[in-house]
């Protein structure tokens, strides 16, 4: 039996691979389960400094198995419920995630797909991917993942591409912001290894806490609260022993401990 999740450890650098290459790596229950305690592991390995989320296979996700949402369908709205927050419950896993996580995207990108590159801190596709939001063609929305793809593309394109369900090239995605980067397919790796080789150089609790900064500060609108948060936060990292070191290592023209 295939495994549909492969977890690979290459020193500090963990790869969660969907295993379901003959499905284009579509989700089901199962899938969703796996990831889910993956990411919760991986967020209490202090050995993990960068989480790179990859498909197996043509595709990087291709959205809901057809066989799971058949069964869905035939499930009542309580059932129905509780499968949706478990997709909620990895989405949020993963976009709180205290760890960079880069999403390597190639190929097919749909539904939850899009909404697991939405939550990654770092996307970067081959120039051949294609992307939709298509479950509107199923009388559908993305409601789980709309928080995050909307926070990443703006409400504006949502409203377009969550209506229509329009297929998108990688181009698009980048232009839109799903994507930060589009390189040729070939070239994917090296983009990817380029990110890798950023986050090992830089402080494991500066990358750790960045996302957290950016989710505050964009969450309210009190500028006072920010000046004063962000006054406490900087002097936190200061005086750690990271601020130490790294400060340390600056001034003494020498590398940090941690490269």
């Amino acid at each position: 039996m295939t495994v549909p999740l492969l977890i690979l450890r290459d020193g500090a650098v963990a790869r969660l691979r969907l295993n379901r290459p003959e499905l284009h790596n579509a989700f089901d229950a199962t899938l969703i389960a796996g990831l889910t305690d993956a990411l919760r592991a991986l967020a209490d390995d202090d050995g993990v400094r960068v989480v790179v989320l990859e498909g197996e296979g043509a595709s990087f996700s291709a959205g809901a198995d057809l066989n799971w949402m058949r069964s869905m369908a035939a499930a009542s709205e309580d059932e129905n419920r509780e499968d949706s927050l478990a997709l909620a419950r990895l989405m949020r896993s993963l976009d709180e995630l205290p760890k960079p996580t880069i999403a390597r995207v190639h190929g097919a990108a749909f539904g939850g797909g899009v909404g697991l590159i939405a939550c990654c801190d770092i996307a970067i596709g081959a120039s051949g991917a294609k992307f939709g939001l298509t479950e509107a063609k199923l009388g559908l929305l993305p409601a789980v993942i709309s928080p995050y793809v909307i926070e990443a593309i703006g409400p504006r394109q949502a409203r377009r591409l969550f209506a229509t369900a329009e297929i998108f090239d990688a181009e698009q995605a980048h232009r839109i912001g799903l994507l930060h980067e589009v390189v040729a397919g070939e070239a994917l790796d090296e983009a990817v290894e380029r990110q890798i080789g950023l986050l090992l150089k830089a402080g494991p609790v500066a990358t750790a806490t960045a996302k957290r900064l950016v989710r505050e500060v964009a969450a309210h609108a009190d500028r006072d609260r920010h000046d004063t948060d962000n006054a406490a936060l900087i002097a936190r990292l200061r005086v750690s022993p990271e601020g130490q070191e790294g400060l340390s290592a600056f001034l003494d023209k020498r590398r940090p401990s941690w490269v």
